[in-house]
């Protein structure tokens, strides 16, 4: 179907591609994964022809379609939800506008005006009904439901919907194309679990080939069947998902280490006899001989080592005592709209605490409340009263970062007392080094602010960490060490995230908001996951029970009735 050939692409900046082989085949689901800068995003500039390569080549058919979902899904909040699928349809869309045209100025058209405007509109719509404009709209019609949408909500504005559902619409809208290969870019960003779930239970229906970006591994492990990783610009393919794909390349590295130390000792041996009898008379002719082979032996490499990423611990947490946070009968508005009614909630010493809601269900605003950032319409939301030390790590970087400074000045300024050196160590841990300390915080990439906010919370001991959306921005290997600091902290943490993978790593309770109230699960996510299905069973056989006693009472009453 597609295949890249010794693909690479050089940049003024640096070579992000040097050989990039891989193809796409029916049925395949596969997932691009590598550090950010690995050239990804890239790769599928390339396959759609965005982006031309150095060298190398794409082999395709000249009939094969592709539609890429990008990171920023494009919508226009103006449109109603049927005029934005409608948009799909360039050639109909335009004719069905020009007809909408017609008809408002035939309203108002003198006798011999009308004549032409009848005569237009006969055009129009017989060029409508070529286009196929009539099942276009019966398309539409279709996607809809499939999409998650109510009928009605076609006559809706974009602007209505959350982001969630305005991806939904932009992944109805390539569906509308009928592609024959998909591209994914990081589909999952920003959307609630909620709607996560919806699409990994949608795209494995669908038949259409597909290329996923994700740093999502919860997303890659269900979905894919095949793995490509991106390192220092070369591709390597592993079949199965992301989870076969790590052990896959652990098994690989194992080897590849055993062989190229095999190697090693049968070359040292051979160089040390030929060292040995190089001027021997009567055996340097051997040693020549050996030492000739040794040149042609094809050397095995040592397996690469992981590429550079950070690594860190928190400090120390001091002892708190064993209430850390206290919420009691909260009760809180946000303009017209109840996110808490009632709710109540003791954090305790050693709590990993996983918050799960949809999106706008008050998740951050819940955080900010604790932090003291709100004060509640009701009730109490506050720390616990003996030494809670709290870190806060915010959702939006660019607000809880200044702009104005360099990432030097922003570590010094926290720890004035620190040398350059000491500043420059932490910095180091965190991947900035050489001039890049020097840059300011405003041109630094999203990734880049999320490292420096995570350095500039080891200045300061802790025993409570509140983390909103931490992964955002972080590649795999990154979230692999955060995820790593977390276990082996010693205090209590209180998280947010859309990362399940993330969150199974690091909570060991999960409470979910629901209803305004706060829904305690004593487990991890698997736990949380379990026992939201033996609720969803339990209501299931609940209805089913409803139903029979429904239809006895109604048998019952029929009956009664005859007897009268």
């Amino acid at each position: 179907m597609l295949r890249l050939e010794h693909i690479s692409k050089i940049y003024p900046t640096g070579e992000v591609l040097k050989d990039v082989n891989w193809e796409v085949k029916a049925g395949d689901r596969i997932g691009l994964v590598g550090v950010n800068g690995a050239g990804k995003s890239t790769q599928l500039k390339i396959i759609t022809g965005e982006v031309e390569p150095t060298s190398g080549e794409i082999v395709r058919p000249s009939s094969l379609h592709i539609a890429y979902l990008n990171q920023e899904f494009e919508v226009d909040p103006s449109h109603t939800v049927n005029e934005e699928f409608w948009t799909v349809f360039k050639e109909a869309n335009e004719v069905q506008l020009a007809l909408a045209q017609v008809t408002r100025e035939m309203e108002s058209a003198t006798p011999e005006e009308l004549d032409k405007l009848i005569n237009k509109l006969d055009k129009l719509q017989r060029q409508f009904e070529a286009l196929d404009g009539y099942g276009l709209d019966a398309r539409i019609g279709k996607i809809l439901p499939e999409m998650g949408f109510q009928i009605e909500d076609g006559e809706r504005l974009v602007s209505a919907f959350s982001g969630g559902w305005q991806m939904r619409m932009g992944l109805g809208k390539i569906l509308l194309q009928e592609p024959d290969l998909l591209l994914l870019d990081e589909p999952t960003n920003h959307l609630d679990l909620e709607t996560i779930e919806w699409l990994e239970g949608y795209l494995k229906k669908l038949t259409t080939p597909m290329v996923i970006v994700s740093h999502d591994r919860e997303f890659l492990d269900r979905l894919c069947t095949q793995i490509v990783e991106t390192e220092r610009g070369v591709s390597s393919t592993y079949l199965g998902n992301y989870s076969s794909y790590l052990q896959q390349k652990a098994e690989n590295q194992s080897a590849q280490l055993s062989a190229f130390e095999r190697q090693q000792k049968e070359l040292e041996k051979q160089q040390a006899f030929v060292e040995k009898f190089r001027a021997s008379a009567t055996r340097s002719t051997q040693a020549k001989s050996r030492e000739k082979l040794l040149d042609k032996i094809e050397r095995i490499e040592a397996p690469t080592s992981s590429v550079r990423t950070l690594h860190f611990q928190f400090p120390p947490a001091p002892r708190s005592g064993r209430e850390v946070v206290i919420i009691d009968e909260l009760t809180h508005t946000y303009d017209d709209k109840i996110l808490f009614l009632g709710a109540s909630l003791i954090v305790e010493r050693g709590d990993r605490i996983a918050f799960v809601a949809p999106n706008g269900a008050g998740k951050s605003t819940l955080l900010r409340l604790i932090m003291g950032m709100e004060a509640p319409s009701e009730g109490i939301v506050k720390l616990g009263d003996h030494n809670v030390l709290p870190g806060y790590f915010e959702q939006n970087q660019a607000e809880a970062l200044d702009l104005s400074k360099s990432v030097m000045e922003t570590i010094h300024d926290e720890v004035p007392t620190w040398t350059n050196e000491e500043v420059r160590t932490i910095l180091g841990r965190f991947l900035f080094s050489g001039d890049t300390v020097f840059k300011n915080v405003s041109a630094l990439s999203g990734g880049e602010k999320a490292r420096l906010a995570l350095a500039k919370m080891l200045l300061r001991p802790a025993n409570l960490l509140i983390l909103d959306e931490p992964t955002n921005h972080l590649d795999i290997p990154a979230k692999e060490m955060l995820e790593d600091a977390l276990q082996n902290y010693d205090g209590s943490v209180i998280v947010v995230s859309h990362d399940r993978y993330f969150v199974s790593q690091i909570a060991n309770k999960i409470v979910e908001i629901r209803d305004g109230e706060f829904r305690v699960y004593l487990g991890d996510y698997h736990y949380y996951l379990s026992k939201l299905e033996e609720e969803k069973e339990a209501a299931r056989l609940a209805d089913i029970e409803k139903e029979k006693a429904a239809k006895k009472a109604a048998k019952s009453a029929k009956s009664t009735a005859k007897k009268k």
